[in-house]
């Protein structure tokens, strides 16, 4: 697949030099690391296919998706729940699929357009070191309910958020089945779950699928086999009018789309935010490793 991919890139920038024309494309990105390395990534493509570029980074997710409403920021990449939850307020449980048509069809009436997305699923997910889940046969939330169940002493890292959220831990329980008992459950900052895990002071914390964290500590990520945490598919969004001017965008970023998934997104995560390499420079070597520079 990445190998169809990468030509099908390298198609659209053959044929794409001569027909950009220098039309300007601003990219918005939001503040964090991953935002800001797809942003970095985007403008330095786009800016290789001949696009005059303008990237506007680091911006608070509200303000963003209003920018892009009003037209200041031509095309950031965006994740699915997000837009469901938080600017089209559906709270209704929806497979991946139908996240991605409803908020495609949603944000189409306010002139957005969701191009394809990619196989980058930053959702909430429990993780769990990788020789403990090994040891214990734990590959699927389904499996660790069951090791609860059989009351193999489980201990529990979370943020505060998760915990009192409408749609976060209780109805979690619900959902697969188990109950932790307040003695094994901890509460801390997001940051802290991951250390606390790493640390073996916790055997399960809750992390974002895509964190470069994860390969880093070698974790494992298990398996939501009841799809219970929603789909935050990773998804570039263009302005329709952008698109109107630029007809060979969408499959230029398409391809772009196509080579993400969460290993990649969790290995450029942990090249910024483990091994401090610079945004720009992960950007770079990501897109020349696929001849897209």
């Amino acid at each position: 697949m990445k190998t169809l991919m990468t030509l099908l890139a390298g198609a659209a920038l053959a044929g794409s030099l001569t027909t950009a024309q220098a039309n300007e494309i601003v990219v918005g990105g939001k503040n964090f690391t991953e935002q800001q390395i797809l942003a970095s990534m985007t403008s330095q493509y786009l800016d290789g296919l001949g696009y005059d570029v303008e990237k506007r980074s680091g911006m608070g997710s509200a303000v963003l998706r209003q920018a892009q409403e009003n037209g200041q920021i031509d095309l950031y990449w965006e994740y699915t729940g997000t837009s469901l939850i938080n600017y089209n307020d559906v709270t209704e449980r929806l497979s991946p699929e139908e996240t991605y048509s409803r908020v495609k069809e949603l944000d189409a009436e306010k002139g957005l357009v969701w191009l394809e997305p990619s196989d980058a699923n930053n959702t909430y997910a429990l993780a769990m070191r990788e020789d403990d889940a090994e040891e214990r046969g734990i590959e699927t939330l389904s499996d660790l309910a069951q090791a609860i169940n059989d009351d193999e002493g489980l201990t529990f890292a979370l943020n505060a958020e998760f915990y009192a959220r409408e749609d976060g831990w209780r109805p979690l329980q619900q959902a697969y089945d188990f109950r932790v008992g307040r003695g094994d459950l901890k509460r801390m900052d997001s940051g802290l779950v991951y250390q606390a895990l790493r640390d073996g002071q916790v055997e399960v914390g809750l992390v974002f699928a895509t964190d470069g964290r994860i390969p880093a500590f070698d974790f494992r990520v298990l398996e939501d086999d009841q799809n219970y945490f929603p789909a935050y598919a990773l998804t570039p969004v263009v302005r329709e009018e952008t698109l109107e001017a630029n007809p060979e965008l969408a499959e230029q970023m398409n391809a772009l789309s196509g080579l993400l998934n969460d290993e990649t997104m969790s290995n450029l995560n942990a090249q910024v935010d483990v091994e401090k390499v610079t945004i720009e420079r992960v950007a770079e070597n990501f897109l020349e490793e696929h001849d897209l520079l």
